[in-house]
């Protein structure tokens, strides 16, 4: 309980800090909101009227917190083009984003642990040879040409896969389940290919290092069987980093799924935030950045939890010292 004590603490001066960073970076972007919302024509006293309106002339901490305290309560406020509810906007999409974020986490570990603990169990062999360049191969490849060539060969050509949009997986129940798992798989695939490679890359040199250790080598004389070692005494061992990194790489997710989701047509988080930017409409940006940067947080914050579970010594640390 100490250990999340702390981490609560720290939790919320990260939260504070986060939240004024991409307050600050919406407000330092180049060009004029209130010429944006006042529109073409519009004199230097209207634009000073909007000004005046929203607030734009107040010091940068007293928006803050203005804007901190609305955030609070749920309100993001409105867009200045369309006057919709931006939160309502962002809970309408965050969805398809969330689904689609999971689905290539779930690609990419479901691929890269077997291949890692294979891989890690003959090093230098056929296996880790072939894995190794494809891994590498795969990392160097950007997303966005992944998913134009997916969308070609599987899409255009073969016709196995919607080129764009999906089915909403409330639609019909229980059969648009499947449907919606077929629609967003070339997304997903999009998405999970590099964070593929490097889990496989981590993993495989993790187990390789325990694989080594001495208890491992105790058990091995013991007669245990190699599949008993390799997935119960070497590979939670071995998850530490992949855990800690797979945390980390959600930003790098989220990043991919702003490009995919215009590549697709995913009616997503990612397309919102980009189509706000495109039309200098900067509250719901700000609102969109905000949600963004909140989750990427907790998301770590619940890996440091997770953390603690599959190493107790991080959480006795504080007792042991």
């Amino acid at each position: 309980m100490r250990y999340v004590g702390r981490k609560l603490v720290q939790l919320v001066f990260i939260l504070l800090a986060v939240t004024f960073l991409a307050f600050l970076a919406i407000n330092l972007l180049p060009g004029d909101t209130a010429i944006a919302i006042c529109g073409v024509g519009c004199d230097q006293h209207g634009v000073e009227q909007v000004r005046e309106d929203l607030g734009l002339n107040d010091p940068i901490p007293v928006r803050y917190a203005r804007w901190l305290g609305s955030a609070l309560t749920g309100d993001l406020g409105v867009s200045a083009l369309n006057h919709q509810s931006v939160w309502g906007q962002i809970r309408q999409r965050m969805p398809v984003t969330l689904e689609l974020l999971i689905y290539a986490e779930v690609i990419a570990l479901g691929v890269a642990i077997p291949c890692g603990i294979l891989a890690a169990q003959r090093p230098d062999g056929w296996f880790d040879n072939i894995s190794s360049g494809v891994a590498f191969f795969l990392f160097a490849l950007p997303n966005y040409v992944l998913g134009l060539v997916l969308v070609l060969v599987f899409a255009v050509n073969l016709g196995w896969f919607p080129a764009t949009g999906y089915t909403p997986i409330t639609e019909n129940l229980p059969s648009s389940i499947l449907s919606n798992l077929h629609d967003l798989l070339l997304p997903a695939i999009t998405l999970a290919v590099a964070e593929m490679a490097v889990y496989l890359r981590l993993l495989r040199t993790d187990m390789i290092a325990t694989l080594q250790e001495d208890y491992i080598t105790m058990a091995k004389a013991k007669g245990m069987p190699n599949r008993r070692i390799l997935l119960r005494h070497a590979f939670r061992p071995s998850t530490f980093s992949l855990v800690t990194v797979a945390g980390l790489n959600v930003g790098r997710l989220i990043g991919g799924a702003l490009i995919v989701e215009v590549i697709f047509a995913l009616n997503g988080l990612g397309s919102y935030l980009v189509e706000a930017i495109f039309r200098r409409d900067y509250i719901p940006v700000q609102g969109a950045v905000l949600v963004i940067a909140v989750g990427y947080v907790l998301i770590n914050f619940a890996v440091d939890l997770f953390y603690a579970v599959l190493d107790p010594r991080v959480r006795h640390a504080r007792a042991v010292n």
